[in-house]
């Protein structure tokens, strides 16, 4: 976050390489007045940032790809489970819409996603 000149930050969506999510920035300034204030060392994780995109087929993600996960802990180390199921929201008006879900976990981590 810090920038060329001296006490000139960038947070959110005018810094390099950040995603550009309001989330992001709003924890990006909190992070940073509390390393200037109150003397912390923490920095924003920026590795797994969930994302959503609000279209007519919504779509969420967080974490690695399955291609990322293989590269990073090996084809072997990794399961790929695949599930549909009804959101909540549809549940209530009886609308048979399903949805798509491929969670990727790590064997070398208790299976964690």
């Amino acid at each position: 976050e810090r920038t060329t000149t001296p006490n000139v930050y960038a947070v959110g969506d005018v810094a390099h390489g950040v995603p550009e999510l309001t989330p992001v920035a709003i924890k990006q300034g909190l992070m940073l007045a509390k390393r200037l204030y109150a003397r912390s060392k923490e920095f924003v994780n920026l590795e797994h940032v969930p994302t959503t995109v609000f279209t007519p087929l919504e779509y969420g993600s967080i974490g690695f790809s399955e291609e990322r996960a293989v590269e990073t802990f090996g084809e072997k180390n990794i399961e790929v489970y695949h599930s549909e199921f009804t959101p909540l929201e549809y549940t209530v008006p009886h609308r048979k819409v399903r949805c798509y879900a491929k969670i990727i976990v790590n064997y070398l981590d208790g299976e964690r996603v």
